[in-house]
């Protein structure tokens, strides 16, 4: 007898991981009622340093997170870390809307002190030891923008000596 053929193509191992931060119910209001469908909020990492995020709507919660996860896979950029890739360099500080987030280098064996939206986006960056704190708003959407602003923020002491033309050594 012949060999068959599989189905379909073994799927190959995801670049990313991926998590649900929120799933929101949003209606419109027509002539008709109230028409609903839902926004999905993803990060996507590969706990290597990059991370990303999307936002996705659908009139069905699968077909949002699809979105949103096709959207965050877009929107990937590099974090700068130290201590290989253990924590972050510096203190910074993250705002978006009425939402900031702070972020702390931790000694080793801390952990990420972190909640919710914040949590999911240090760890698939691959950061293992974090201190943070969310001040004001805790709406899902802005604490995940102002988290990503503050990492954006990041700079390692070679790119500040960079920039200021200094060699590293003088530096420290």
């Amino acid at each position: 007898m012949a060999e068959r053929k599989p189905f379909r193509k073994p799927r190959e191992p995801k670049e990313f991981d991926d998590v649900v931060v929120s799933i929101n119910r949003v209606s419109k209001t027509v002539k008709g009622g109230r028409r609903m469908r839902f926004a999905a909020l993803v990060v996507v990492g590969d706990h290597k340093g990059r991370v990303g995020f999307g936002m996705g709507k659908a009139a069905e919660v699968p077909d949002a997170i699809k979105k949103a996860t096709e959207a965050a896979n877009k929107s990937v950029f590099r974090v700068q870390l130290v201590e290989d890739n253990r924590t972050v360099p510096h203190t910074a500080l993250g705002r978006h809307g009425a939402s900031s987030v702070m972020l702390k280098p931790a000694a080793p064996g801390t952990g990420v002190i972190a909640g919710g939206a914040v949590r999911s986006i240090l760890e698939l960056a691959g950061i293992s030891d974090v201190l943070s704190k969310v001040i004001g708003s805790r709406t899902p959407v802005n604490v995940v923008y102002a988290t990503l602003d503050a990492l954006r923020s990041m700079k390692t002491v070679e790119q500040v000596a960079k920039a200021r033309d200094l060699k590293v050594t003088e530096v420290r």
